[in-house]
């Protein structure tokens, strides 16, 4: 089931030729984008006109670069996003590496998160306990924290937690517990204490280092991280995967959590898009949700 979220404050305006442009909230961002093989549908001059900022890289095997900020364009600016009771509000910055704070595809998975969260927490009269791994600037923390769940955030770059409190404290919310650390150290030191969550949110990176320089590669590491994670995992519980790394399919991502957690009872998959003004269907990325 592929899904694309009902975002107020962004805009896939167009893409094509290896790049898109995008509005966030007041700006509109020209960024690199490999999987637009097709032909854009406006013509240079209007990507020209309505681009704020654009990204250029300055070494093409790498994900490092500069922005070309217009005049009017901020350095820091914030973008909302509600559903039912749920109202985050998020900084974002263009940073060196092309990302800005946030990945808009991934609303989809903060209204699950919200509301199988508000469904648990009603059918056993306490807040469920949710852990998210790799938790970047906090979209499904913060959703579920709005939820009224227990969070525990994980990651290992302390400047981006810091970014994700700004978040929580922008959003109106509290309580989180902050964790700098290496995701799948982390798991393990949980599982040896016996703790125990109602849902696990993975947003593995392809590569990436932890806090003391451990490194992680997906298509290593994954399977070691999914195992671990079935030992936290209530009976019960729920599990979102997000997975970003080219040529990883979300059917591969079915795969992997139904041979270490076994059939679930109930399990959604398929990709995160969005569409441009020109009815173009750009993908962003690969999702797993199950209930157990």
């Amino acid at each position: 089931m592929n899904l694309t979220p009902n975002f107020k404050d962004y805009e896939l305006i167009d893409s094509g030729e290896g790049e898109k442009l995008e509005r966030f909230g007041a700006y509109t961002l020209r960024r690199p984008e490999p999987q637009a093989v097709w032909r854009k549908s406006l013509d240079e001059r209007e990507w020209q006109r309505l681009t704020d900022a654009s990204f250029l890289r300055t070494d093409r095997s790498e994900e490092r670069g500069e922005w070309r900020n217009k005049p009017q364009m901020k350095d820091r600016w914030n973008i909302r996003y509600d559903y039912k009771g749920m109202h985050l509000s998020m900084r974002l910055a263009c940073t060196a590496f092309k990302h800005i704070g946030i990945f808009p595809e991934q609303a989809a998975n903060w209204n699950f998160i919200y509301d199988t969260c508000r469904e648990k927490a009603e059918s056993k009269g306490a807040r469920p306990k949710v852990l998210n791994l790799f938790a970047y600037t906090g979209g499904a923390t913060l959703a579920a924290a709005a939820s009224g769940a227990e969070v525990t955030h994980v990651d290992s770059v302390k400047q981006v937690v810091t970014w994700s409190r700004e978040n929580m404290e922008s959003s109106k919310l509290d309580g989180i517990r902050w964790i700098v650390e290496d995701a799948l150290k982390f798991v393990q030191r949980e599982v040896r204490r016996g703790n125990r969550y109602d849902g696990i949110i993975l947003d593995p990176p392809a590569y990436g280092r932890g806090a003391n320089g451990e490194k992680w590669i997906l298509e290593q590491n994954i399977a070691e991280m999914l195992e671990a994670c079935t030992e936290l995992l209530a009976d019960d519980g729920f599990l979102v995967l997000n997975l970003y790394s080219m040529g990883l399919s979300s059917t591969i991502a079915r795969t992997l959590v139904r041979q270490t957690f076994g059939a679930p009872k109930k399990e959604e998959l398929g990709e995160l898009f969005f569409t441009d003004r020109a009815g173009k269907e750009l993908p962003f990325g690969t999702y797993y949700r199950m209930k157990r």
